[in-house]
């Protein structure tokens, strides 16, 4: 696998970028194509120091990028740039005019960590149409349950989301996501995966218990591991085969 650092002037946001990107160094393609989101201290480049990401890779003709957006909480922000326009059209353009990359919804998917669980779910649920899975690791499912549980949050998502009553029922409140589903669209499967010891376990269990209301063909994971790089490190070997086993299917 080559790993790739590299940066795109953005118009969404309005300033230079960066990404890392993992790419299959064989001559074939164009690629099946995975998007993995970093969490709220993390950048982009934490998947690859903090994970064997590109070791684990190399097993799959997978092509994977990983975007910087900052403490964006993947949204266009009530105070700040356009974080989310940037994730799932610019970014996804830029990447698909500049690499071998299947431009196919079949062969692409978005995963993450914590914050990063999050804004993969926002992304499917909010354009099924693009993505065939979504994996969401450790997922922060809940912003306004932490912000209503801490206080303190509020200086990073009042730039973010505005205020709770915005953000309840908004674009960015995933159970209100979850309400629009419609069952006679297609929907991209989710695996959701928590450890039992994670602050974020409790939410989690919630949010699936909300799943089990929609007709999204979804799996819950939940295994010893608490909110940290060793559980992902092991997590994120799962979601990878999960991947492939998807493509598998859908090309048999």
């Amino acid at each position: 696998m080559g790993v790739i650092s590299g940066q795109i002037n953005s118009s969404e946001l309005g300033f230079t970028i960066s990404y890392k990107a993992i790419l299959p160094e064989e001559r074939t393609g164009p690629y099946p194509v995975l998007y993995l989101l970093h969490g709220l201290s993390d950048n982009d480049s934490s998947w690859l120091y903090n994970s064997s990401i590109a070791r684990y890779a190399s097993q799959y003709n997978l092509a994977i990028f990983m975007p910087e957006v900052h403490v964006s909480y993947y949204t266009d922000m009530h105070m700040g740039p356009n974080y989310w326009s940037f994730l799932t059209k610019e970014f996804p353009r830029k990447m698909k005019n500049l690499f071998n990359i299947s431009h196919n919804s079949e062969e692409t998917f978005v995963a993450g960590l914590s914050m990063g669980g999050y804004g993969a779910i926002k992304w499917g649920l909010t354009y099924p149409a693009e993505v065939a899975g979504i994996a969401a690791l450790s997922a922060a499912v809940d912003p306004y349950r932490i912000w209503q549980d801490d206080p303190g949050r509020e200086k990073l998502f009042k730039p973010v989301f505005g205020s709770k009553e915005l953000f309840e029922g908004s674009e960015n409140d995933l159970y209100a996501l979850l309400k629009q589903v419609k069952k006679e669209t297609n929907q991209p499967t989710i695996l959701q995966i928590c450890g039992t010891e994670d602050s974020l376990y409790a939410d989690n269990l919630k949010f699936e218990e909300a799943l089990q209301e929609t007709s999204i063909d979804y799996a819950f994971i939940e295994k010893p591991g608490d909110h940290n790089w060793a559980f992902w490190d092991q997590e994120i070997q799962v979601v990878l085969k999960w991947i492939q086993e998807i493509i598998a299917k859908k090309r048999s």
